[in-house]
C-alpha cells in the first residue's frame, strides 16, 4: 500500500469483520522536530482478537481468514512504521474489542503520504450505515472530531449513505481538515 490511508482502510475492515458496532480512527500528527510523530489509532469493541492468533498477528501467513492463507495488511503497515523508525502496537480482549497504535516519523524520508482520508473515511461510512465511527484528527494540537453517531442524530432519520448527504458531509470533513491545515 502506498498511502496510509489505505493502510486505515485495511484495519477498519478488520473491525468490520469482527462485528464492531463502534470504530474510532485517530490520526494525530505531530510535527514539530522535538516530536516529530504521526500516531495512527484504530479502536473498536468488536470480538477481539484471542492472545495466541494476537502473538502471531504480524505474520504474513497467519490470517483469521477462510478465503486465502495469507494476510498482508498488519504486516506491511508493520514494515511502514518500521521505515520511519516507528512500531506498531496492537492490544485486545476477547469479547471486548482491539486497539491498534501505528507510531510513524512524521518528517521521515520513508514515511508514506495519508493520501485520501477523507475519502476513505467517507468510503466506510457510506459502506456500513449501521456502524457509528469517530473520526478524530488532530495536526500540532488543532483538533478536528467528526461522529457519526452526533451526525446521525442531526440527520433526524434521513439515511447517512443518502448522495446528498455524502457530499455534504466529504465537504464537511475535508473543509474542517483544511482548517487544521492537514498535511
Amino acid at each position: 500500500m502506498k498511502e496510509l490511508a489505505l493502510h486505515i482502510l485495511d484495519i477498519v475492515q478488520n473491525s468490520i469483520v469482527a462485528n464492531a458496532t463502534l470504530i474510532e480512527v485517530v490520526v494525530d500528527a505531530n510535527t514539530n522536530t522535538d516530536a516529530d510523530t504521526l500516531i495512527i489509532s484504530v479502536i473498536d469493541n468488536g470480538k477481539g482478537i484471542p492472545a495466541d492468533m494476537l502473538e502471531k498477528i504480524t505474520d504474513p501467513y497467519i490470517t483469521s481468514r477462510t478465503t486465502r492463507r495469507v494476510g498482508m495488511g498488519i504486516p506491511l503497515l508493520k514494515d511502514a512504521c518500521e521505515l520511519t523508525g516507528g512500531s506498531l502496537s496492537i492490544s485486545s480482549e476477547v469479547g471486548k474489542g482491539t486497539h491498534l497504535q501505528a507510531i510513524l516519523r512524521f518528517n521521515h524520508i520513508d514515511r508514506q503520504p495519508l493520501g485520501d482520508i477523507t475519502g476513505v473515511i467517507m468510503l466506510l461510512i457510506n459502506a456500513n450505515p449501521q456502524i457509528d465511527f469517530i473520526y478524530r484528527h488532530s495536526l500540532n494540537g488543532n483538533e478536528y472530531v467528526f461522529d457519526t453517531s452526533e451526525v446521525k442524530e442531526a440527520l433526524d432519520g434521513i439515511a447517512i449513505n443518502e448522495p446528498e448527504v455524502y457530499r455534504m458531509l466529504k465537504e464537511m470533513i475535508s473543509l474542517n481538515l483544511d482548517e487544521i491545515q492537514i498535511a
